[in-house]
């Protein structure tokens, strides 16, 4: 079979469409400051303007032609491509050879791709979004495959000229192709792999392209002489299960477009967040508290907009180096009660009023979408016990570079998950082509400007 039917009928081969957009992160940057748009452009988590610390969230294609790569520390991107206002500066470099840096933004991204959601909602009946870039779209039932090339053109000129920011489509009858096709001629790029053609449009694909295949299983598979996709697709299937178990016969299937996977939506989100860090460490506590104060404001309205309750409230504090603490609270029930994320949020924090702080998060989880009566609260008073623990995890550049990294080369960014304090999470892509939810990572205390460079 080199191409999928709808799972269960014999009906055409769905036509599934993966749409991945650009170097997203410093698409939207560029959006926001046009003079960017051609220059070597390099956009940090964890970074702070001016700073040397953090990661490499994702680079521009100029940036990349410097050898900056997501994940990569700021500092180690520094020595290949300097600042520009460093090179300003100091005549032993030269400013054609230099470079913008911009801090992760998350609010700002996510209001871009709410953007482009829209559009991709309204061109598909069936959307299932897998982070904040990328998407699958089934438009089986849309569009002929003597006209879905046109309709991609379309798309890809409609979120460009509406949102400002460049995607690339691939696609093909099954979900593992279309993923590999948008990837194929990136940026901007459109590629369309009919029925009856899967298995020969990954045939001389390097072997690690193929869904499901990392750079571990790769090193793996060149052990038995297996290169290629086509390589892949070819090989003893006993023998790949012997090495790699049912994954192994299942990726030797996605080589050969065997892919009976149907595009279906993701559920609901199993927590809300929004980060926010200082310029510098403080141990203002007003300043803290405000910044917590405005977050769960933020949080909450966040909730009611998508029509979920909570039945814990938590906070996340960065202390220096990179040490990340988390706190919770869990309530008797699920409720609806901004007063009350920002109060419990507060009380949290008051363990840290003495602390130095670098960043800090709220976040609501246990989240529940029906429409139940909400929980009755009498008696929850602020003196109980925080449930969560610390964690002492580090997030400085070190840690970054173990954080997943998507196809486009931009890295997956930390994730404030779990029921009662939770872990950093990465924010990787898993196999079923689902992300992590709620990436928040910090917010510039500022929108910076081509001046601030």
């Amino acid at each position: 079979m080199d191409a999928a039917r709808l799972p269960g009928t014999s009906g055409p081969e769905q036509i599934v469409a993966h749409v991945d957009m650009d170097c997203f992160y410093a698409a939207c940057e560029q959006r926001r400051e046009p003079a960017l748009r051609g220059e070597p452009l390099v956009v940090g988590m964890g970074y702070e303007n001016g700073t040397t610390h953090g990661a490499v969230a994702t680079a521009s294609y100029e940036a990349r032609e410097y050898g900056v790569e997501s994940a990569m520390a700021i500092s180690e991107a520094l020595e290949r491509l300097p600042r520009k206002v460093e090179a300003v500066a100091d005549p032993d470099l030269d400013v054609e050879d230099a470079g913008f840096y911009r801090p992760v933004d998350m609010d700002f991204y996510e209001s871009v791709a709410a953007d482009v959601r829209e559009i991709l909602h309204t061109e598909a009946e069936v959307v299932r979004e897998v982070s904040i870039d990328e998407a699958y779209l089934d438009v089986t039932e849309q569009v002929a495959w003597e006209t879905v090339e046109s309709w991609a053109q379309d798309l890809k000129d409609t979120i460009e000229s509406a949102v400002g920011v460049v995607a690339s489509v691939g696609i093909a009858p099954t979900m593992s192709a279309a993923k590999v096709a948008s990837d194929r001629d990136k940026p901007d790029g459109l590629v369309v792999v009919e029925p009856g053609t899967v298995r020969e449009f990954f045939a001389d694909l390097p072997v690690e392209d193929v869904h499901g295949v990392g750079p571990v299983t790769a090193r793996e598979l060149a052990t038995l002489d297996i290169e290629t996709a086509g390589d892949l697709a070819a090989a003893d299937p006993e023998l790949l299960a012997g090495r790699f178990g049912e994954r192994g016969r299942e990726i030797r299937r996605y080589a050969r477009g065997e892919d009976e996977r149907s595009v279906t939506p993701k559920g609901d989100p199993k927590s809300l967040s929004r980060e926010s860090a200082f310029t510098e460490a403080t141990t203002d506590s007003e300043a803290k508290c405000r910044q917590v104060r405005t977050l769960a404001d933020a949080v909450a309205d966040r909730a009611q907009r998508k029509g979920a309750r909570y039945q814990t409230i938590g906070i996340k504090v960065v202390t220096p180096p990179f040490d990340v603490n988390t706190r919770a609270r869990s309530l008797p029930g699920p409720v609806e009660e901004p007063d009350l994320v920002r109060r419990v949020a507060l009380e949290l924090l008051g363990e840290f009023d003495d602390d130095p702080v670098r960043k800090v998060g709220v976040r609501v989880s246990n989240l529940d979408f029906s429409a139940g009566e909400q929980a009755n609260l009498d008696g929850f008073g602020g003196d109980a016990e925080p449930e969560a623990t610390s964690d002492s995890s580090v997030a400085d550049n070190s840690s970054a570079r173990a954080k997943e990294q998507t196809e486009d080369g931009q890295a997956g960014l930390g994730t404030f998950v779990g029921n009662d304090g939770g872990s950093e999470a990465a924010n990787g892509t898993v196999d079923d082509g689902t992300a992590a939810s709620d990436t928040h990572v910090s917010l510039p205390p500022g929108q910076t400007t081509l001046a601030d460079f």
